[in-house]
């Protein structure tokens, strides 16, 4: 039995919980100070003070961590990533710059349907490598579970190919992958006018196959004017559901055409952007366990406006805060710019934030009751960071401050200063 105990944080974050936190419990982050945290193999098994936890421990039958100076939290929650593609579309962000609007690349041939090729050209090995590359910088900035999508394919072969690469990577990486299938990520050409029939396609043909090999636990939808409406979002996740697939849906990113409200009432588990949300599917997240997740590095690439995580959280809705890592609107993963965007910009505290990164971004992804959080029981997974107080955060701006990780009470990254 292995045994993993840090001591003497100067701050010790627990984000106590196993449920997604609402409105002004999203400000309860638990923090411990001279805290202490004791793990057996994979599983934190005591949390206390150091004093507390000194008088229980024998050390010498532990690995013993002294955190003086340092803060201690979850390990982060990425809970909405495209992270499995190929090629890249740097070019779109050049013309963004220039000020052509994300509607208007996607009708020139860009957007989504410009990765679609690159990703069905590369072989599932290819996949693999570039994803293991790209969770190892998640591995840096203290991300310990990412939500993965499928999307770049929107046919059979590869969709089923990001989905199996995924699916090897969670198996052979520190980092957890929960993967999620999002075949009606766009409409191609040769579908268009012709969206019914296309979710049909996917309902009947694809996601049969991803159940039959266990290849993703949710199923997304993107809703958005030009794209998927409302009635289209309905169909799929009813559909879906059916079939046994927990609910997403990409919602009021561009246009509120009505997806916020639909995915509620379906009971999707997440309902992401939010940058157009209207009144009445805040009253709805407000009102029911659907988080909020919010993708603030989007906003910041395509020089949006950014959703409005006050006015959510002070209606008492739960909401996350994910990255988005996608190969056009949103190349990052950037842990600490997230930070200091829903700070500065989004008029988060720092303590609404944590929550939005650990527990909150467990329940997006239906995993609060075994991480996201530092209590007994609980999934080992910390963040060690380099400063005393979680104030360092936004102060120490967009700068990585994770100075360790421990995955299922292992040390798997450690960074010398």
């Amino acid at each position: 039995m292995a045994k993993l105990y840090i001591k003497h944080a100067s701050e010790l974050v627990t984000c106590k919980g196993k449920a997604p936190k609402h409105g002004k419990e999203m400000s309860e982050i638990g923090i411990i100070e001279d805290g202490a945290v004791l793990m057996e193999d994979e599983t934190i098994v005591k949390v206390g003070t150091t004093q507390e936890l000194d008088g229980i421990v024998d050390e010498k039958d532990c690995t013993v961590i002294d955190a003086t100076g340092k803060t201690v939290l979850p390990g982060f929650v990425d809970s909405h990533t495209h992270y499995i593609f190929g090629g890249y579309r740097a070019d779109e962000f050049t013309w963004r710059l220039k000020g052509d609007d994300y509607m208007s690349i996607m009708e020139r041939g860009g957007g989504i349907n410009a990765t679609v090729v690159p990703t069905r050209e590369a072989t599932e090995e290819e996949l693999i490598a570039i994803g293991r590359e790209r969770m190892n910088r998640m591995l840096e900035f203290g991300v310990t579970t990412v939500e993965g999508k499928s999307g770049y394919g929107m046919d059979e072969e590869c969709e089923l190919k990001m989905l199996r690469a995924m699916k090897k990577l969670d198996e052979e990486h520190p980092v957890d992958v929960v993967r999620t299938f999002l075949g009606p990520h766009s409409v191609l050409p040769e579908w268009k006018g012709k969206e019914h029939a296309f979710i049909d396609y996917m309902l009947t043909e694809v996601m049969p196959k991803v159940r039959e090999e266990d290849l993703a636990e949710f199923a997304d939808i993107f809703t958005e004017k030009g794209v998927f409406n409302a009635e289209d979002t309905a169909y799929y996740l009813k559909h879906a559901k059916e079939m046994g697939f927990k609910l997403k849906a990409h919602t009021d990113e561009m246009f509120p055409i009505g997806g916020t409200e639909v995915a509620v009432k379906e009971g999707a588990f997440s309902c992401d952007h939010l940058l157009k949300v209207t009144d009445e599917g805040i009253r709805l997240l407000a009102e029911g366990n659907t988080i909020a997740t919010l993708l603030p590095c989007t906003a910041f690439c395509l020089k949006e406006p950014f959703a409005p995580a006050r006015k959510l959280i002070d209606a008492g809705c739960a909401v996350a805060l994910a990255s988005d890592l996608n190969p056009g609107s949103c190349f990052t993963n950037n842990i600490p710019l997230i930070v200091a965007l829903g700070c500065i910009h989004m008029n988060m505290s720092i303590e609404e934030v944590i929550t939005a990164l650990t527990i909150n971004g467990a329940a997006a992804i239906d995993r609060a009751d075994r991480i996201g959080s530092i209590e007994e029981g609980k999934q080992a997974d910390l963040v060690m960071l380099k400063f005393p107080s979680i104030n360092y955060m936004p102060y120490h701006t967009a700068i990585n401050l994770v100075e360790r990780v421990v995955k299922k009470g292992k040390t798997v990254y450690e960074k010398v200063w």
